[in-house]
């Protein structure tokens, strides 16, 4: 969040500094006068001093009657500050009375300049600061000043304005504020340091002090060494002064130090023995704070927290005690106090703040007040609000009517003050919708119109976004994709001008950021975003980062990190020497962090090693051991895994058996815990999922995982999902499916093999845009349920089924593969429909010994049979013997033809081989390998053969 756009509300505290003070005279400094920069003069008029030995009587002194008399209305005219006369008659007093001089007149000079800013309800701007100035540059404060006298002139500068920085910053102006504040800080630091301590140092006077040093912060300037000398100097005489501060005090003091240490303050002993002694003060005082308070102290607690404040008992006490207020004040709060509150309920949230009663109540109160003051909302508490909606649904806050309502109210607001937001409020504009959306939010016409509204101010501001800002904008525009956003011009555009600024900003990015792009450009690209040049040089950019970065990447960023990489490669990303690099320098970190990973980042890891190795990255070793780290977590998680994790991680495990990756003893154990899991949680997978299990089941089968328990169950149990779910299905999951049900072959029964691809073929059909890889595995499906029909004598033949066949070849036209199973594939098919291979097919042979075994036991029984071995008939795989004389084929068929292994039940592309050459004309003779061990078991099939071949 903008660090400017929370904390306190309203335009100015509640000071009380109206200089009223007794005739007290500063103590004469033995350190010299004051510190300040040179400034050149800007052409005032010269002055005259007074002489030195006339002395000071504040209550007498036609000095004190002339500055009242000067006294203007502060609504009226702001000419009457800027006077010339006013400044020569300061400068005059100071000179004349030297150290005796206690700064009461320049303090009530910048009272009066607060004044003219409270009347006028805002502070000073850019052009009347410039021409206060011009006084200003001779207004330099002294040792000899008395505490109040500080105390009131920087509270009431800094509340009028006068040291914000505006852009573009007039180099004069700034001058003068560096000059006049190392004057302030050098002054009081003087006070602070006295020993014994100063006795006009009060409770009031610290607290202002630190709130308008904090708030000059927010407004701009920077933290000096003066300046940093000065809090310092501060934060002792707060646990000294503990039992003064009022209400008021408490929640300025802790606004204030919220804001130090968000703009960098170290957690000094001080800065924590300050905190420390406040709190107790929050308690007690719980019932003393106003709603304006109450937002600020909230505010302040999550902001410490949020920068990594431990939970002290002191702080969640203090929480605790603040929370039933905001029940009690809710329809006092302003517009800006329930956006600031909001944000504070998130932030707690977010950082580990328990749903307690009291949250909730405090949530529930704050709602109502969202939508009621919904037109009072500045940009900023739009921002801001939304943001906490986003922040408070993403970590369990249940998507209430009120919710819905107050996001509806806000998202219309959006549109009408579009030009007045900042760049990082667009950033977290997009960001909560996109985070809104990822949690179930309904894409309304609102929300898609406030979306539209905001991506071309991104492409307009694309140059003041910061790394942050960038990081987030990038992650909510993929969000957005991934959950249905198209990809309009102004998307585009969008996301073209930021991933310049990624390769621009490539150096600033932290280790979370450049984990954040990645993930956002792997996910952008894998929903259809073009890889350009620009989206290239981003990627490469980064990923020259992950390498200099390695040693700084959180569990969850490594796991994001190597998924973006794998989703990449997977969508054509070239593994180039910066990518082989930036994942072997993650590896031996996830090995480290392994115990670490939750169950999301365990099944993201191994589908991102299955994807890189299945996509051509070298196995080595580092692979290798990071998946064998990971794969004992599987089982100590196993009852944490949601349903698409479930089904991810036996998809991984399908593609490294398919892979090549060697089966260990954890690899089976994690195979064996996960494969009950899909049986209990079968109603909870989702279309994709449904795919992506049986095409896994069907892989592990395929690839000799049949003596796995629990893969028949889990397909059993998978199997009735299929048609519930056939309307979920996109082209690419029912290709899966259509080839994993045909793989399973008599595994699944005839007529729900059937019915199910009645229901699921006619969309592959009607979708022009399927890749030739579906269309293959589509093809190969509907040929195996033809094949299965065929062989059953009484099975009614299915001309639909067929006449798939033919249209899906037909969108093969001269295709021309380059490995053995697609070429086998178009072989097959051709030859189903009597057609020419439009090439000559490949095919691998091997001989094996059992069929080497019974070739010579049937020649030396019958010497007269002519007998061919590994040979291609009609472009079809080798069949293992071929008696051509006799139109007959004999399949030594091994345990790799049947499910299970059991030699009865018969996998998809056995059934396909014996239909197609039944279709072909040749009796087909099937002999399981397990009948041929010994000459009694072989005995029974030479004899049918030679029944058959009339060689008896």
């Amino acid at each position: 969040m903008d660090r400017r756009s929370a904390g306190i509300s309203g335009k100015y505290t509640r000071s009380g500094n109206n200089y009223n003070q007794a005739n007290n005279h500063a103590p004469s400094s033995g350190r010299g006068r004051y510190r300040h920069a040179t400034v050149r003069p800007w052409d005032n008029p010269p002055r005259t001093a007074l002489g030195r030995n006339e002395f000071y009587h504040s209550s007498g002194t036609r000095s004190s009657q002339h500055l009242q008399g000067r006294s203007v209305n502060p609504a009226q005219d702001f000419n009457a500050l800027i006077k010339q006369k006013i400044m020569d008659d300061l400068v005059s007093k100071s000179d004349h009375f030297g150290h005796r001089y206690d700064g009461r007149n320049h303090g009530q000079y910048a009272s009066l300049i607060k004044k003219y800013t409270s009347a006028a309800e805002r502070p000073l701007n850019q052009a009347e600061q410039s021409q206060l100035m011009r006084l200003l540059q001779n207004f330099a404060a002294t040792r000899s000043w008395n505490w109040r006298s500080l105390t009131t002139t920087l509270h009431s500068l800094t509340s009028a304005g006068v040291f914000t920085l505006h852009k573009p910053m007039d180099e004069r102006v700034k001058l003068t504020q560096s000059m006049l504040l190392s004057t302030l800080f050098d002054a009081i630091v003087f006070h602070c340091s006295q020993k014994p301590p100063a006795r006009d140092i009060d409770a009031r006077g610290v607290a202002n002090l630190l709130w308008a040093m904090a708030k000059m912060l927010d407004n701009g300037q920077e933290r000096t060494p003066e300046f940093n000398e000065a809090v310092v100097a501060l934060l002792p005489h707060v646990n000294a002064q503990k039992d003064q501060f009022k209400a008021q005090g408490i929640a300025n003091l802790l606004w204030a130090m919220a804001k130090l240490v968000d703009n960098g303050q170290d957690r000094t002993p001080e800065f924590k023995e300050a905190l420390v002694a406040l709190l107790p003060h929050v308690i007690a005082q719980k019932t003393n704070f106003n709603p304006l308070e109450i937002a600020n102290l909230l505010w302040a607690m999550a902001k410490l927290v949020d920068k990594e404040q431990e939970w002290t008992p002191e702080v969640k006490e203090a929480v605790a005690v603040l929370l039933p207020r905001v029940n009690v004040q809710k329809a006092n709060f302003k517009p800006q106090e329930i956006a600031n509150l909001m944000w504070a309920m998130a932030k707690l949230v977010d950082n580990g703040q328990e749903w307690t009663p009291e949250v909730k109540e405090a949530v529930a109160a704050l709602l109502p007040r969202v939508t009621v003051q919904k037109d009072q909302f500045k940009a900023q508490g739009i921002v801001n609000l939304l943001w906490a909606m986003a922040k408070l649904v993403d970590n369990g806050q249940e998507s209430t009517p009120e919710v819905k309502e107050a996001v509806a109210a806000l998202l219309a607001h959006v549109n009408a003050q579009k030009v007045q937001f900042i760049p990082q409020g667009i950033a977290n504009l997009l960001w909560a919708m996109a985070k809104l959306v990822d949690n179930g939010q309904e894409q309304t016409p609102g929300l898609t119109e406030a979306v539209a509204v905001l991506l071309p101010h991104v492409n307009v501001q694309k140059a003041n976004f910061k790394p942050q800002a960038i990081t987030n904008l990038l992650w909510a525009m993929a969000k957005l994709v991934d959950n249905g956003q198209g990809p309009t011009p102004e998307l585009n555009a969008a996301v073209a001008a930021l991933l310049s600024q990624v390769n621009a900003q490539k150096d600033n990015f932290k280790p979370q950021a450049i984990a954040n792009l990645l993930w956002a450009m792997a996910k952008l690209v894998d929903n259809g975003q073009e890889q350009t040049p620009r989206l290239n040089a981003a990627v490469a950019a980064l990923l020259s980062q992950v390498n200099a970065q390695k040693d700084n990447f959180k569990p969850k960023a490594i796991a994001n990190l190597l998924w973006a990489m794998a989703k990449l490669v997977d969508n054509g990303q070239e593994q180039t020497p910066r990518l082989k690099e930036a994942v072997a320098a993650l590896l031996p970190h996830l090995n480290a962090q392994k115990d670490r990973f939750n169950t999301q980042d365990i099944a993201n890891l191994l589908w991102a090693m299955a994807k890189l190795m299945d996509n051509g990255h070298d196995q080595i070793p580092e692979l290798n051991e990071a998946v064998a780290a990971l794969l004992p977590h599987v089982n100590t998680q196993k009852a944490s895994f949601n349903p698409q994790e479930i089904a991810n991680l036996l998809w991984t495990m399908a593609k490294l058996v398919d892979i090549g990756q060697e089966q260990t003893p954890g690899f089976n154990e994690a195979m064996a815990v996960l494969l009950p899991l899909v049986n209990v949680q079968k109603e909870q997978f989702n279309g994709q999922g449904i795919a992506n299990l049986l095409w896994a089941i069907a892989k592990l089968m395929d690839n000799g995982q049949e003596q796995t328990p629990g893969l028949k169950e889990a397909v059993a149990a998978l199997l009735p999902h299929v048609n519930a779910q056939k309307d979920q299905f996109i082209p690419q999951h029912i290709a899966n499916l259509l080839w994993a049900l045909a793989k399973l072959g008599e595994l699944v029964e005839l007529n729900v093999l059937t019915s199910t691809f009645e229901s699921l073929v006619y969309k592959i059909s009607e979708n022009p845009r399927l890749s030739q890889q579906d269309i293959l595995m589509s093809l190969w499906g509907v040929m195996v349920c033809c094949a299965r029909l065929s062989l059953v004598s009484n099975a009614n033949k299915n001309n639909w089924l067929e006449k798939h066949i033919n249209d899906l070849f037909t969108r093969l036209k001269n295709t021309s593969p380059d490995n053995e199973e697609d070429q086998s594939i178009i072989a097959m098919a051709a030859s189903w429909l009597g057609r020419a291979c439009p090439f000559v097919p490949h095919y691998q042979t091997i001989i094996s010994k059992p069929q080497s075994d019974f070739r010579n036991q049937l020649q030396s029984c019958l010497p007269s049979l002519k007998i061919e071995e590994e040979k291609s008939l009609n472009s079809l795989p080798p069949v293992d013997l071929l008696l051509p004389d006799h139109n007959m084929v004999i399949e030594v068929q091994g345990s790799y033809h049947y499910v299970n292994g059991d030699y009865k039940t018969r996998k998809g592309s056995t059934l396909l081989k014996i239909a197609l050459l039944q279709k072909s004309g040749f009796e087909v003779i099937e002999i399981p390998v397990n009948r041929l061990w010994n000459q009694d078991l072989m005995k029974p099939f030479i004899d049918q053969i030679k029944k058959r071949t009339n060689k008896q």
